[in-house]
């Protein structure tokens, strides 16, 4: 599941650190600390955190890979944290003491970890296979040069629709903004509304808007650019949808939940692969897949790839044996990365080589969003923190909501965002 999800959707996991050796596991109290002794017979123990994924079998199966990688390296415990509620609050908060893990998982890419020398940088666990990691998860955790951690999974995002409504209504799938804009009105209803982003109205859908007019969020040097000509023009375009109230808004769950599409109150929802098991139990084939559409001529579609890293402690005590660890799981071990990426949830692999062979990604639906997350594929960048990104959908709500001038709000935004990467940076 996506990072920016976890708060809403992690559901009554245990907490507990899990001690992993050689020829065993051991549990140990319930207690979300990873420090603890090594196992006999190790020489060191990892301690390596995980977020309480929502996925059935998840906390399973990273024991099982931490016994597997304990029997091919018995010099090497593994000591396995679960950690429900706030994990990024959590992890940000023990980083800065001695109990800080040897190896953790992040959502979207911060590039100030390695500003700080929190995180190490791992070009040589790549050990020549970074050609075969897709675009976005390696330029995702690169920074000046270098990569500061390995993607475990991808999260694509992207719209649904229902195949049989929209042919009812003579509509095709939309592939222009003026086309979805128009699809959403036209099946809005007295009982219905068109379209599902987010129960705020907006969504991934600001950031989406920018992309699709070829436009930039913060580029690859720090400067904000969700301000430029293009990024104004689109986000005041999301104005439109408002208008025309063809948005759902305040459903039961939101936009990352599938419930207001498989249940028919929404023909046409933004979520992501995660929800296509579900959508295809409940709906069968009838519905399809396309990306964000190109906001005009010049612009491109879009899909958004988030997901999950693998991270080392750079300050830790075991950096060599930790980046061992991240090397044999996520670079090295194919047929688990495909068990990780297909079994428990639904995700995609970002090793190009082994997401060819996911046999749940080889057809249909699930073989599209692929191709899409090839080609349309577009992460947050790394300085995309949560005081950069509330000021640009602070701006957008208020845009989008007739709220004031949007140029004078986005350019308020940008000042504002400008001065929080400008401390990520140190300047």
């Amino acid at each position: 599941m996506s990072a920016r999800r976890t708060d809403l959707s992690r559901r009554g996991f245990l907490t507990g650190s899990l001690l992993v050796t050689a020829g065993s596991i051991l549990t140990t109290a319930c207690s979300t600390d990873p420090t603890g002794g090594s196992a006999a017979g190790s020489k060191t123990t990892l301690n390596v955190w995980y977020h309480a994924y929502g996925e059935p079998g998840t906390q399973q199966a990273v024991l099982r890979y931490a016994t597997a990688f304990t029997k091919a390296n018995p010099d090497i415990a593994v000591k396995v944290t679960w950690v429900p509620g706030d994990y990024t609050g959590k992890l940000n908060a023990t980083l800065l003491t001695a109990a800080a893990p040897d190896v953790f998982e992040i959502g979207d890419f911060s590039e100030s970890l390695a500003r700080r020398g929190q995180i190490a940088a791992l070009d040589d666990v790549y050990a020549g296979t970074r050609s075969d990691f897709n675009t976005n998860a390696v330029e995702s955790v690169g920074v000046d040069g270098k990569l500061y951690g390995v993607k475990m999974i991808d999260d694509v995002m992207m719209l649904y629709y229902r195949k049989s409504v929209l042919a009812k209504a003579g509509i095709t799938p939309p592939t222009t903004f003026d086309g979805l804009v128009a699809a959403a009105k036209s099946l809005t209803t007295k009982k219905n509304k068109g379209l599902f982003i987010g129960n705020d109205g907006l969504g991934d859908t600001p950031g989406l808007a920018v992309f699709s007019n070829g436009g930039d969020l913060v580029t690859p040097d720090g400067k904000v650019e969700f301000g430029s000509a293009r990024a104004l023009e689109a986000v005041t375009g999301l104005k439109r949808l408002h208008d025309d109230k063809s948005l759902l808004l305040g459903f039961t769950t939101d936009w990352w939940d599938p419930a207001a599409f498989t249940q028919g109150v929404v023909p046409m929802q933004w979520c992501g692969l995660w929800a296509m098991p579900a959508i295809t139990a409940a709906l069968g084939d009838d519905f399809g897949v396309v990306p964000w559409p190109a906001f005009k001529a010049g612009g491109a579609p879009v899909v958004r790839v988030g997901g999950w890293t693998a991270c080392v402690n750079a300050k830790g005590k075991n950096v060599a044996a930790a980046k061992r660890f991240v090397q044999w799981l996520w670079v090295e071990q194919a047929e688990l990365q495909k068990d990780f990426a297909e079994s428990y949830g639904f995700h995609v692999p970002p090793r190009t080589s082994v997401a060819a062979t996911a046999k749940k990604l080889s057809a249909g639906p699930a073989k599209e969003t692929v191709g899409l997350a090839q080609k349309y594929g577009k992460h947050y960048p790394g300085t995309w923190d949560t005081a950069v990104s509330s000021t640009f959908a602070a701006a957008a709500a208020k845009i989008t909501g007739g709220q004031g001038e949007p140029a004078a709000l986005l350019a308020d935004a940008v000042k504002k965002a400008q001065g929080e990467i400008d401390k990520q940076r140190g300047r």
